[in-house]
Order: C-alpha cells, then structure tokens, then sequence
C-alpha cells in the first residue's frame, strides 16, 4: 500500500501537467495478473478545493476498488464454465455491435437528416389525424390566485381577477407578488384540471359540471381565500385544440421521420454492399 501512496502522490504532481498516451511511459500503479491500472486512468481532480491528502485517499479508495474488482473477475473467469463464458463473449459482442450502429446512426442523423417541422406539417397531421387526440382528462385555461385572510385589499383582488383588462391584471400581479400566497395565470397555455383540483381546498365530485357552471370561482378554508377564472376549458373525451398537443404532434413527426431515415439508411448500405460484392449467403 505505501508503493500505492507513493504513486498516488506522484500522480497528483504530474496530473496537472501530463496526460500519458504511451503505455510505454505511463505509470502503474496497481497490477492483478496481466491487466494494469495506470496513473492516469484514476480519475483525481487537482485545483477542486481538497487538500492533497484527500485526494490521495480519493486515489487509493480508487485503487482498492479497482484490484477488488479485478480479483473477482480473476475468480469467476477461473470457475465459470467455458460454456457461460462464450455465451457472456457472445453478449458482449452484441453490445459493442448495437452500440457501434447506434452511435453511427446518430451521428447520420445529426450530420442529414431534416430536423425542421413547420407549422403546416403540424397541422396537416392534426387534421389527418383527429381521431388520435380525444382528451383523457379535463384541460384548462385558468387564473388562479391564493390569499391569506389577513392580505389587505381583498375587494380590489377580487375585482381584479375577474377582470380581462391587461391593466387590471398587471395590478393584480403587482398585487400578489406582495401578498400571495400563490398566483398562476395560465390564461394562454393550457394545463391539465388536477393542477386547479390540487390547490382548491374542497373537493370537485363532478368535474364537468363545475366548468360548465362556473366562470369565476371563489371558496376559503380556516387560513387562505382562493380565486379562480376559468378562461376555457375543454372536457374529457373530446378533441384536444391544437396548442395542447401542438409539442407531441412535432415529436411524433420527428419520431416517424427518424424511422424512414433509419431504413432508407440500412438500405443503402445494404443496396451498397451488393454493388460491392461485400457479402456473400451460403446455401
């Protein structure tokens, strides 16, 4: 262990200036068999703020960990059957292959394929494609504010609220901004209804009819007043609008773009290799 030390500390004083390359000059500072750990595979950070003993004890926790490992594969490779050890040969290769194509794959992708989606294309495919787009919950456009019983100026906040004018809500948000407990004015996004359902202090039983009934809302519990204008709403089951679902239509685009690129891919290097002669099936 003090050899260990004593490689860490020369690491430590190399590291900020040299990064070795060849195997040839590089320093090992820990060996089980034939594998080595080399000085600069230890992953020690200088100029982070640790004293230099913590960052040798860093490297040596490292170290530790690195020959436990390595005795342990030592052990399995000594005991596991040939026939276990093909078969995790086998799976690594796979792994190494589908990383490989995966990683060519998108670096094609980046490099050509058309990542642009118009607003058209949007909405073609919204039109063509209605069917997809019921709505599973309840979705609003709403205002929502959350006052303390002791905030000042309660009346002027609940004219406000109802209010449409950009004065009027400008005031209000200068209002709450000071007295709020909570404020959110979603009045040009849609959100899901349970974001209201959580912040009410009542349950709603029948949802539907609380949007159909109820442009402005108010209600209270023992410490807070609440708020709501309900700007719109749509009901679960029918067609979602189109800036609700605007973001997953331009996913599924890419999604569906990103599949034909992928086999117009495969089969030009497939197309490739028969011009090439690069492969040959054995009957």
């Amino acid at each position: 262990m003090r050899t260990i030390i004593t490689a860490v500390s020369i690491l430590l004083s190399m590291f900020a200036c040299t990064k070795y390359n060849n195997d040839a000059n590089r320093v090992i500072v820990a060996q089980v068999d034939y594998r080595s750990l080399f000085a600069d595979q230890i992953p020690v950070k200088t100029n982070n703020g640790l004293s230099s003993e913590d960052s040798i004890s860093i490297a040596r926790n490292y170290i530790d960990r690195w020959i436990r490992n390595e005795l342990i594969l030592r052990k399995a490779e000594e005991n596991l059957s040939e026939e276990y050890q093909a078969e995790i040969n086998s799976k690594l290769e796979e792994t190494r292959a589908n990383l490989m194509i995966y990683q060519y794959e998108q670096q094609m992708m980046l490099q050509k394929m058309d990542t642009t989606v118009t607003e058209k294309q949007i909405l073609d495919y919204y039109d063509n494609h209605l069917q997809n787009f019921n709505l599973q919950n309840n979705i609003i456009k709403v205002l929502f504010l959350k006052l303390p019983y002791e905030a000042p100026n309660i009346d002027r906040a609940r004219a406000w609220y109802r209010s449409d004018q950009q004065t009027d809500i400008q005031s209000l948000e200068s209002y709450a901004y000071q007295f709020a407990e909570k404020f959110d004015d979603f009045g040009e996004k849609w959100i899901n209804m349970n974001f209201l359902l959580r912040e009410l202090p009542a349950n709603i039983d029948n949802e539907s009819y609380f949007l159909r009934n109820n442009r402005y809302y108010e209600t209270s519990d023992a410490d807070f007043h609440y708020f709501v204008n309900i700007r719109d709403f749509r009901l679960k089951g029918s067609v979602a609008p189109i800036d609700y679902v605007r973001d997953d239509i331009k996913t599924i685009i890419l999604n569906n773009r990103k599949i034909d690129f992928l086999q117009e891919l495969e089969n030009g290097i497939y197309n490739e290799g028969i011009r090439d002669n690069s492969f040959r099936v054995f009957k």
